[in-house]
């Protein structure tokens, strides 16, 4: 079954047995967690840090696969994070959705890169 096919809570049941297995559950506390996601964006950043958009592109047809996994692992904190805090990914991201779309009403934010607080 190939990644897109699972569904997030097949996925956080991975990660709940990969930790179980590890007995990390002990060292996984809301401080260290966030912590570990932000070094793991850290990481995906290098990937762009100092690059205009041809090196950007240049660097994702040499680099995808390196890439790619920087985000799995942004993903994986991501999931462990709400796993551990019982927070519904979908439902939520349904919900911010929704809220985004109130904040970025289409006839006031197309075309623009505006803050929300700057669309008039």
């Amino acid at each position: 079954m190939s990644m897109s096919e699972q569904s997030l809570s097949n996925l956080q049941a991975k990660i709940r047995q990969f930790c179980d297995e590890r007995n990390w559950d002990q060292f996984h506390n809301g401080k260290d967690l966030a912590i570990s996601l932000s070094l793991e964006a850290a990481e995906l950043l290098e990937h762009f840090q100092w690059k205009d958009e041809a090196e950007v592109r240049k660097h994702m047809q040499d680099n995808k696969s390196e890439v790619a996994e920087e985000l799995a692992d942004v993903f994986y904190w991501v999931l462990l994070i709400a796993n551990k805090f019982d927070i519904d990914l979908v439902d939520v991201f349904d919900k911010k959705m929704i809220k985004n779309a109130k904040k970025y009403p289409v006839e006031k934010s197309k075309d623009s890169h505006r803050k929300y607080t700057e669309l008039s």
